[in-house]
């Protein structure tokens, strides 16, 4: 599995694929003058839903979130679900 970063400007999309075969993205947008990452959207693509896919994208989101010093506001349901089960990213997570 690959991670992209398709960064333009105040927004980007992470995607994760495997050899042939995009497996899903994650959109955002940053407002770096309150050192926020929002997480708009994660799209798991049918024939790979259901292996923490999405997850692993949470994941590497806040991982560049973490790396830029920034929180996190999961604005997207699925995104929020994970974050609120996660054990480490009280110090990033910003409640909505």
């Amino acid at each position: 599995m690959k991670y992209t970063n398709d960064r333009s400007g105040n927004g980007g999309v992470f995607k994760l694929n495997n050899d042939e075969d995009e497996v899903g993205r994650l959109t955002y947008t940053i407002f770096p003058e309150e050192n926020k990452l929002i997480i708009s959207f994660v799209l798991v693509h049918a024939k790979f839903e259901g292996r923490g896919m999405g997850k692993y994208l949470v994941e590497e989101a806040i991982k560049f979130a973490r790396e830029n010093n920034w929180k996190v506001y999961p604005h997207c349901s699925y995104a929020r679900s994970v974050m609120n089960r996660m054990t480490d990213v009280e110090d990033i997570l910003l409640e909505g």
